[in-house]
């Protein structure tokens, strides 16, 4: 009887610890799948704030040699793109006694070409990938017919050369010293002179007007060159190499020093208190090759544009929901202005309104004098780039209510006046109506202009106000 119940306790003691053992095991499960369930979302935040990688431009097969040149913009950056892998089907830079400051050989090259806009300082900023790669440039200066036959044959010599090594014992000894090292290698950098490019580039090499150095031999160890003058509508080509195996790629911004204008560009949402990105496309005029786009960016968040004096500038912007934007102006009327270009996006919405202030009026009638084409010829441009959007005109008159029906229907004509010129410079009359003031409106703009402490007449002339989108 004794054995039994021992066996008997024993069988529910096993049992007790087989459940506890279940049961923890599905809790243990269940926090588990928890904590992985907020390891999963916090990644996943992690993953939502990290912004995204730069798309690493792949090199056109053939930019190895000089006829496969790629392309550049002016002040537009080009990367980072992938590596240089090796010289291309011809060597066509290779140094001899009679050309001693060329590569002795190509080893891992890509070309790049670009007509000079205007007249000024050649400028060349290159950022590496990484700071171990080896990277040397040459500038040739197009001369016409078989011009990489003659590159090949060094019967054209470059106009600029940047051949200078990095200084790897330095850098591996920064590293192997640890700390102390590296904080003399950033001393040592910081040593150098620091240039940044309009679109904000930091390069590690390249040519600018503040440097010193007229060229960098192999034997030296220094980083930048001093620009050379250049002259609108030339062409020249630039031979990137990187000696280092298996190095990496590198970004490259071209562009000409000149006394310009620079503001930051930007647009600003009134209504909505914020500035605002705009399709913005901006165009040069005035040079060799007639219009040169300077900015085209569909989400233009703002930033700085060069000016050059001598030039106009056609400015396009757009965003769904605002009016564009159409400016045209000369570089000479920039000069004056201050360091920022803000410019004001008027929404589209019903209620929206523009008051006139500047308009002139013949005394008591309804016939526009003065300059009231240049005041009224954005609002017409502007309606007419949005063929969707109705509005109203209404006119305003100063009165102190001695005939507020004569004045009432004044008004009334002074906005049908203003509607007559919109309809005769191109916008549908089917979208505009006009009003008039109130005799309420009258009443209080009498009594105001009456009120010594905070009277006289409203300097409004006219409103428009947006009453809603019909049929293009």
């Amino acid at each position: 009887m004794v054995k039994t119940l021992k066996q008997i306790l024993i069988g529910m003691l096993a049992c007790a610890l087989v459940l506890g053992s279940v049961d923890a095991q599905a809790q243990n499960k269940k926090k588990g799948s928890k904590k992985k369930a907020r390891t999963t979302a916090t990644t996943k935040k992690k993953k939502a704030e990290t912004p995204a990688e730069p798309t690493t431009i792949a090199l056109p097969a053939n930019s190895n040699d000089c006829l496969f040149a790629i392309p550049l913009q002016m002040d537009k950056a080009y990367g980072p793109t992938s590596a240089p892998d090796g010289a291309g089907r011809i060597q066509e830079v290779v140094a001899d006694k009679a050309h001693p400051n060329l590569f002795e050989r190509e080893h891992n090259t890509v070309w790049y070409k670009f007509t000079v806009p205007y007249n000024g300082d050649l400028e060349v900023a290159i950022v590496q990938e990484s700071e171990w790669d080896d990277y040397d440039f040459l500038v040739y200066k197009n001369t016409g017919t078989y011009f990489s036959n003659q590159v090949m044959l060094n019967k054209v010599s470059p106009v600029a050369v940047n051949m200078a090594g990095i200084d790897s014992t330095a850098m591996f000894n920064a590293v192997m010293k640890g700390k102390k090292g590296q904080a003399a290698a950033k001393k040592a950098a910081e040593a150098q002179p620091a240039f940044t490019t309009l679109s904000g580039l930091k390069p590690h090499i390249g040519m600018f007007a503040d440097a010193t150095d007229k060229m960098l031999t192999k034997q030296q160890t220094g980083r930048f060159i001093k620009s050379i003058p250049v002259r609108m509508g030339e062409e020249y080509y630039i031979v990137l190499d990187n000696r280092t195996v298996n190095g990496q790629g590198h970004t490259i911004e071209v562009s000409v020093h000149v006394n310009a204008y620079e503001p930051l560009v930007l647009f600003y949402d009134k209504k909505g208190r914020k500035y605002v990105n705009v399709d913005l496309m901006i165009l040069e005029r005035g040079g060799k090759e007639g219009e040169r786009t300077i900015v085209k960016d569909e989400h233009y968040k703002g930033g700085k544009v060069k000016f050059v004096p001598g030039f106009s500038y056609l400015l396009y912007a757009k965003r769904d929901g605002f009016f564009s934007i159409y400016r045209e102006f000369n570089s000479r009327d920039l000069m004056m202005h201050d360091t920022i270009m803000l410019f004001n996006m008027e929404r589209t919405e019903r209620g929206s309104s523009f008051q006139i202030k500047n308009l002139d009026f013949e005394s008591g009638e309804a016939t526009l004098i003065g300059n009231y084409d240049s005041v009224l010829t954005d609002y017409a441009m502007m309606f007419r780039n949005h063929p969707d959007v109705n509005f109203l005109v209404k006119g305003y008159v100063q009165s102190y209510g001695v005939n507020a029906e004569a004045d009432m229907l004044l008004s009334l004509e002074r906005a049908k006046s203003i509607k007559a010129w919109f309809v005769k410079n191109g916008v549908d009359a089917k979208r505009i109506t006009t009003a008039g003031m109130t005799k309420n409106e009258i009443k209080r703009a009498a009594a105001a202009a009456l009120n010594e402490k905070g009277g006289g007449f409203s300097s409004v002339k006219a409103e428009l106000i947006i009453t809603g989108k019909g049929e293009n």
